[in-house]
């Protein structure tokens, strides 16, 4: 079994619509939101760009699915493929939209400009402690097409890898690995509740050991099971990677729909563009890319190829059975 092109599309639409809709609100406080909040593709707010223009979370999450369609059978070759292709990205040369790159956070900007310098992408990651923003985790969502031909051990190392080419703190891995874990439930159509504490159960484990058990503290109102109990008022639309997990799934446990969850998320202000694609890539496989509004996707910078891309994905991951392993 692999995903459709359907499956495939409402992840990467879901996280490309909710970037482009947060770009525009981007720094806007809360309070700002709150008076005037987001409801439509807007565009010219705080980088003067055109309606449905995306960002750096949507085109290094392009740049995965493109290296997913090539190689995935090696370890090595994915994580060099990858690269490769944040690569191209960082030199202009793929996934632009009619502008040049911009709102790259410090971490990744850091890594990718070594990258481009001839860095191995296993020495680019930032390692420190206050490294630990969402530039993987906005990124790290084609990963999940791959649990029908990898086992879950081995999708999770993969994800570390991945994460590591920008962020390789301990807790940035954490957070990825539960991302996509819960993920995989939203692919097999699970109900968002039981997605939740599933992909919770399932990737627990693997963090209950060195390097990853002292980070698990960090992470306690997530793994209660009852994130989607907390106030609205105590949740951080910072950018801090834990922060913008707790909004991703806060949003989606709290919808009845694709849009109500993105824009409930972007309206908590701040790192409004990261917040609605991380939110997004999840509301988009929970709900389904034909509840996401036919003008909204229309209106994205790019959509025919966005649209090719997931056949390309789907038609890649459908040539070979799966083989539970790397």
């Amino acid at each position: 079994m692999t995903y459709p092109q359907s499956r495939i599309l409402s992840g990467l639409m879901g996280v490309c619509v909710g970037d482009a809709l947060g770009i525009p609100a981007k720094f806007r406080s809360r309070a700002a939101c709150q008076r005037s909040p987001v409801t439509d593709m807007e565009g010219y707010g705080t980088y003067d760009v055109p309606p449905g223009t995306w960002s750096d979370d949507s085109a290094l999450t392009f740049c995965l699915a493109e290296a997913l369609c090539h190689s995935y059978t090696s370890t090595d070759e994915l994580l060099a493929c990858t690269a490769d292709y944040f690569r191209r990205w960082y030199a202009g040369e793929i996934w632009q939209t009619s502008h040049k790159p911009f709102d790259l956070g410090a971490t990744t900007s850091a890594a990718l400009r070594c990258l481009y310098e001839g860095a191995a992408p296993t020495e680019t990651g930032e390692s420190h402690e206050r490294s630990n923003g969402s530039g993987s985790l906005m990124r790290i969502l084609p990963l999940a097409f791959m649990a029908e031909h990898w086992d879950f051990t081995a999708l999770i190392e993969q994800v570390h890898r991945i994460s590591r080419i920008t962020h390789a703190h301990p807790r940035s891995l954490v957070a990825c690995g539960i991302y996509v874990s819960i993920a995989v439930g939203l692919l097999n159509e699970e109900p968002p509740a039981l997605a939740y504490v599933k992909g919770i159960q399932r990737v627990l484990p693997y963090y209950e050991v060195e390097p990853y058990h002292h980070q698990l503290p960090h992470f306690q109102r997530l793994l209660s099971g009852e994130i989607d109990a907390i106030a609205a008022s105590d949740l951080h639309a910072d950018g801090y990677v834990v922060n913008m997990l707790e909004i991703a799934l806060w949003c989606v446990l709290n919808s009845s729909s694709y849009s109500e969850a993105v824009l409930t998320a972007i309206n908590l202000g701040e790192d409004t563009d990261t917040a609605g694609a991380v939110t997004g890539g999840l509301a988009g496989l929970c709900f389904g890319s034909k509840e996401i509004p036919r003008d909204w996707m229309q209106r994205v910078a790019n959509f025919y190829g966005i649209f090719d891309l997931s056949k390309r994905l789907a038609t890649a991951l459908s040539a070979s059975m799966p083989a539970k392993s790397v």
